[in-house]
């Protein structure tokens, strides 16, 4: 089976991994180190997290049930607010958790009289609603009585600190839970927390969001392995061959191989551990942002025709190089600000002042790469190179396929979010991210294709075509059996010394660029 046949099976496969459902859902471990509680509305509020729980139906003594389970989790209240209190008083503070699921939200908190909506039970909501004054307004679940789950924590006399009692609350319906810490007494302003919560599924400590994406970079780093496996064998067999050009392709398919695997061990860990090591994110975060780079100069170095029609870039070298520096820092700051520490389901407000750079620079190198192609397929017209400018088409063809892909999947992506913003929908969220890899393989497969090492490789790159040998070379180029007669090669030899590439010409080219 040759390079090209391969490559096929392998997009068919990637093809798959973007619509294979994983059903296992996953949570973590929230670690908290004095956080502090923010004022909102008449309530003092913190957030504990927020994830997708799967309930299996289990007891929930039995190994691999859903759980949310609190521990060592104490309050701390301000030097100023325990003096306010005798040391005789019983009770001089409430605050409570408040565990629910996004689909009952709207069972917190309540309004008198069309008013603002409050969070805390108010003179006029305790006629209305008939709630206790100072505490969570909370109306049960059509579903479940029980919720939302609510544990109360009073602290005592003039104690600065007051431990809430480990619990392990059952999860039996799946959805996306949120917990928060709340207080409704004005005294505890500068109320902070420390301890930790555990959310954990059956399989594991993933969040529910990031769970299917473990197998599915399973599935990735098979796919970029089998290109990998052929890919590297046809390098071999043609190493003498070989263009500068597929040596930046046999690069790409090493980091997108060690990307792939690395965020899998990095998930699998994460799922072993239910946390998420800062140093081992980042290692995780920089290997994507240099392949991210390396592919995106790839396919600017192919536009300019690097290593088919011109062999080198001349002076536009350095400018390529500080544009892949540029866009490596950009992508490398915004893939850390999303996913290093990152183990909520609900993601925090956009982080402008990183998306706006990466986006630009995105923006820039499409109209870069279009702009040098079309430079690139008027020389190659010019120079009626009928089987170059047919790899070319086709190269153009996929691009501009990638970039509508592109486009329509950002629109897509910009409607999820903004219909969802409470992340109900959680469990399809997966298919966000996993799109913009079995996009970047696919078209990484595609260079593949094109520009396979064959035995022509060479003579490909750097030598005239005659009108009549048209049909041959592109025998050769497509199969590189390397069936080829030294007649062939012979005659190739004499339209090469007045047809050859010549350097002088194309630097003259690179300074009018």
């Amino acid at each position: 089976m040759d390079l090209r046949r391969l490559a096929v099976l392998a997009a068919a496969l990637a093809a798959l991994a973007g619509g294979w459902w994983v059903r296992g859902a996953e949570a973590s471990i929230h670690t908290y180190d004095r956080e502090p509680f923010r004022e909102v509305g008449n309530a003092f509020l913190l957030s504990g997290g927020s994830e997708g729980i799967v309930a299996d139906g289990a007891d929930l003594a039995a190994p691999g049930s859903s759980f949310i389970k609190f521990v060592n989790v104490t309050f701390w209240r301000t030097p100023e607010a325990a003096e306010s209190h005798a040391k005789m008083a019983h009770s001089t503070g409430l605050v409570q958790a408040i565990l629910f699921e996004a689909a009952d939200r709207d069972n917190i908190g309540g309004s008198a009289y069309g008013g603002q909506r409050s969070i805390c039970c108010t003179p006029d909501l305790a006629k209305l609603e008939g709630c206790k004054q100072g505490e969570v307004i909370r109306r049960p679940s059509s579903d479940d009585p029980d919720w939302p789950y609510v544990l109360d924590t009073h602290f005592s006399a003039n104690h600065l600190s007051v431990k809430l009692e480990d619990d392990q609350v059952r999860v039996t319906k799946t959805g996306m839970y949120n917990l928060f810490f709340i207080s409704c007494d004005p005294k505890l302003r500068g109320l902070t927390m420390s301890g930790k919560t555990i959310w954990r599924n059956p399989g594991g400590y993933l969040p529910g969001r990031m769970a299917p994406l473990m197998k599915f970079y399973v599935l990735m780093s098979l796919v970029y392995l089998l290109v990998m496996i052929v890919w590297f064998s046809q390098y071999i067999r043609f190493w003498r061959d070989i263009l500068p050009i597929q040596n930046w392709i046999t690069l790409v398919i090493a980091l997108g191989l060690f990307e792939m695997t690395l965020w899998y061990f990095e998930y699998l860990n994460f799922n072993s551990s239910g946390v998420r090591p800062v140093g081992i994110t980042t290692w995780v975060v920089t290997v994507g942002a240099i392949r991210k780079t390396v592919s995106r100069l790839l396919i600017l170095s192919i536009s300019m025709g690097y290593g088919v029609v011109r062999p080198t870039l001349g002076g536009l070298t350095s400018k390529v190089l500080l544009l892949g520096l540029t866009y490596f820092l950009a992508s490398e700051m915004l893939d850390i600000a999303e996913n290093v520490g990152t183990i909520n389901d609900i993601s925090g407000k956009a982080r402008l002042f990183l998306v706006l750079p990466d986006a630009f620079l995105d923006a820039f190198l499409i109209l870069w790469i279009f702009t040098s192609l079309s430079r690139t397929l008027e020389k190659l017209q010019a120079r009626r190179s009928s089987v170059k400018l047919d790899i070319y088409r086709k190269f153009t063809n996929a691009l501009a396929i990638s970039v509508i892909a592109s486009v329509a999947w950002i629109g897509y992506e910009v409607y999820f979010k903004a219909t969802d913003p409470f992340s109900e929908r959680w469990q399809s969220a997966w298919i966000i991210t996993a799109f913009w890899d079995v996009l970047a393989f696919v078209l990484l497969v595609v260079i593949c294709y094109l520009w396979a090492p064959s035995q022509s490789s060479q003579r490909y790159a750097y030598s005239g075509e005659a009108a009549d040998d048209d049909d041959e070379e592109a025998q050769s180029l497509t199969k590189g059996d390397g069936e080829v007669g030294m007649v062939k090669i012979d005659k190739d030899r004499n339209v090469g010394a007045s047809n050859a590439f010549s350097l002088e010409d194309e630097a003259e080219e690179d300074k009018r660029e």
